[in-house]
Parts: C-alpha cells; sequence; structure tokens
C-alpha cells in the first residue's frame, strides 16, 4: 500500500485578495513576454525559411570520396555509409559495441510524490483546501529530489551516483570525410544493446568490487536482488546506434562537415537516414520550421489566455464573499480571457507576418478582399433581382 498523509489549510479573504492582486504583475509580464515571443516566432520561422529556401538554390551534390578541394565552404550534399574501425566502450562499466553512438541509460529506485487537491470557498471568501499527498516507490531516469516532499522524513532519495551518458565514435567516417558529434548525435536507427550473463564477469570488474553487480532483463542491476528493489538500486541500459547510410547537408570544410550559415544568419546542417535527395532534406526542414512555429503559436496563445486570467482574477476573489457569486464571475473572467488572448495573440501574429512577410500578406488581404467584394456584388445583385422580381409580380 502506499503511504498518504493528509494536510488541510485555509486561507483567508483577505490573503487571497493580496495574492491575487500581485498575481497581476504576473499577469502582465506573461503577456509582455508571450507578446514579444510569438512577434519573435514569425520573425525566426521566415528567418529559417528563408535561409532554406537560399540553400536549397545553392546545395552542390558531391561523391562521398574523394573530398573535391574545389567545394571547399560551400554547402553541398553527400550521401553513403558510415565506416568506424573502433568499437565504443563505456569504461565505467566495460560494455562495448561496433557503431556510431553508445547511450547509456540509468535508472534508480526512488520515492516519488503525488497530490491531489481539493477545494472549497466558504462563505466569507475563506478557501480551505485539502491536500492528500501519496508517496510511491518507482523508477525513474532522473533524480528526485525528496527535501521538497510535503513528508521528507521516512521518504529519503539518495543522491544519483550514476548519470546517463552518450559515447560517440571518434574515427566515424562516411566516404573520405571524417564525421563529428553534430552529425552523429542526428543518425537515426538506434537499437537496445543485448546484455547477458556472459558479460557479467567483465561489467563487474570494470565496475570495481564496491558494488553488487548482476545481469538481469537486459540491464545492469546494482543491487541485492532485482526481484525486490530497495530505494537507491541502480539498473542501467545501453542502446547502440549502428552503422548505416546516411546524407548530410553541410557546409565542406576540408575533410569536415560544419553547419552552413546563410546570408541572413540561419544555419543549416542537415542529416538524413538513407539515401535522401536534397530536395527532399530541404522539404523536411521546411515541414520542421512550420510545425515548430505553430507549437509556439499554440503555447503562446494558451500563455496569453493565462495572463489575462491572472489579470482578472481578482474580480472572481472579490465576488468569493458569496461562493456562488464568485463561481459566477469566474466563469464571466475566463470567457473574456480567453477572448482577450485570442485577439491580442492574433493581432501580434497578424502585425509581425505585415513586419516580416509584408508582400504575402498584401496578396492574402487583396484576395481575402476581393473574395468579400465578389459576395458582396453577388448578394447585392440577387438582392436587386428580388426586389425587381417582387415590383413585377
Amino acid at each position: 500500500m502506499p503511504d498518504q498523509i493528509t494536510r488541510s489549510t485555509t486561507t483567508s479573504w483577505f490573503s487571497r485578495v493580496g495574492s491575487a492582486f500581485a498575481g497581476i504583475l504576473v499577469g502582465i509580464v506573461l503577456i509582455v513576454g508571450c507578446v514579444i515571443g510569438l512577434a519573435w516566432n514569425e520573425g525566426n520561422a521566415v528567418k529559417t525559411a528563408r535561409g532554406l529556401t537560399e540553400g536549397a538554390g545553392l546545395v552542390v551534390e558531391v561523391p562521398a570520396t574523394p573530398v573535391q578541394s574545389a567545394n571547399d565552404q560551400k554547402l553541398i550534399h553527400v550521401t553513403g555509409g558510415i565506416a568506424v574501425t573502433a568499437p565504443l566502450e563505456d569504461t565505467e562499466f566495460g560494455v562495448t559495441g561496433t557503431g556510431v553512438k553508445l547511450a547509456r541509460n540509468v535508472e534508480m529506485y526512488q520515492w516519488t510524490e503525488e497530490s491531489r487537491s481539493e477545494t472549497r470557498t466558504r462563505l466569507g471568501g475563506s478557501e480551505e483546501t485539502v491536500t492528500t499527498y501519496t508517496y510511491t516507490k518507482q523508477w525513474s531516469s532522473s533524480a528526485i529530489d525528496s527535501s521538497a516532499f510535503a513528508e521528507p522524513a521516512g521518504h529519503e532519495n539518495p543522491e544519483m551516483s550514476i548519470k546517463a551518458t552518450e559515447i560517440y565514435a571518434r574515427d566515424a567516417t562516411l566516404g573520405a570525410y571524417s564525421l563529428g558529434d553534430s552529425v552523429l548525435s542526428q543518425v537515426g536507427g538506434q537499437q537496445p544493446l543485448p546484455l547477458n550473463a556472459a558479460s557479467e564477469e567483465a561489467i563487474q570488474a570494470a565496475a570495481g568490487q564496491g558494488r553488487t553487480i548482476s545481469v538481469a532483463q537486459n540491464r545492469i542491476y546494482i543491487g541485492e536482488n532485482p526481484g525486490a528493489p530497495a530505494i537507491g538500486d541502480t539498473r542501467v541500459s545501453y542502446d547502440l546506434t549502428p552503422t548505416a547510410q546516411i546524407s548530410v547537408v553541410a557546409r565542406q570544410n576540408g575533410d569536415d562537415f560544419l553547419p552552413y550559415r546563410t546570408r541572413n544568419g540561419s544555419e543549416i546542417l542537415l542529416v538524413a537516414d538513407g539515401d535522401v535527395p536534397p530536395g527532399d532534406m530541404f522539404q523536411s526542414a521546411q515541414d520542421t520550421n512550420n510545425l515548430i512555429a505553430w507549437i509556439i503559436r499554440v503555447v503562446g496563445m494558451i500563455l496569453l489566455m493565462a495572463g489575462f486570467g491572472l489579470i482578472l482574477a481578482p474580480l472572481g476573489v472579490l465576488a468569493d464573499v458569496l461562493p456562488l457569486a464568485g463561481t459566477i464571475v469566474r466563469m464571466g473572467t475566463g470567457l473574456i480571457g480567453f477572448v482577450l488572448g485570442l485577439i491580442v495573440g492574433t493581432v501580434t501574429i497578424a502585425l509581425a507576418w505585415l513586419a516580416f512577410r509584408p508582400v504575402t500578406t498584401i496578396i492574402i488581404l487583396a484576395v481575402g478582399g476581393a473574395i468579400a467584394f465578389a459576395v458582396y456584388r453577388f448578394g447585392r445583385g440577387r438582392d436587386k433581382k428580388a426586389r425587381a422580381a417582387g415590383a413585377t409580380a
């Protein structure tokens, strides 16, 4: 059974009013930050799109071997198979594998805290909050700070001494070109690296005699009993990215690949798995750029609504002297915050488009205006015919 504790707190109406008015400043800062962020996002999306368009018109297809000095510092497209000569090794545990990247994944058995709160507004505006904290033991890949728990006593987590890491090949080549981490980190196709009892002796020797180590379920287990984990027990697994055929678009710098800087300052270094034409790689990059821009737009709109909600929050708290009145007021302020956030966000994006994409904006407005005018004329024409028909009847 999980450990549970329940705590009840009461906040007076005056304290709630003070906190709500303090939240106005936070709301203003949030709104200003979102407006700036949305405008920056439109400019950055345009900058990236134009840089990719420029790159697509400059890229030169070259063979993987030999390196042609005439293309030095140019934007090139190369396709070929990755080759490595030495295996990758995690020296801490003696685990090896042949590929371009060896990723060590680490989990520790820890206490976790979950909370569930129920809040009730009382007559007079005070607020009672009953919070139930539930503590369970789980595997987690990140360290959980138990000192921040509502009840840390009896739920202490030790320090996570073993860290996750990634080990890249230092001798990886693509034909006559050498490959650095900036390229290798974008190579896909990683797979779990099998571990078995046969490698346990090598793992134990590398890890040292101070640890109780076993291999179970394709993981290195550091603890007494894998079947009954205790707080602080750790398990380590590995993913290996094998050598494969890739396509690279980057700046040729001798026999190395570096990001290519376009005229507007954006940088291009694209990597794709398999034999992918440069046009497809640039289109994929454009699609990713558009997706990121839309995600930031949506998040910005939501944060704008939250900002206006904070500014309007005091109205609901003031009305909470009568709980039903407070509920009704909050429904109204929530709707107002939604509308204001939508309007401000839309206007910000529109103005940013006008600043960064004036031609496109004018074309859209012209087309929209033409359609609206055509609909208006069509409606007037039908109205005239209807009136004429009514007059002759």
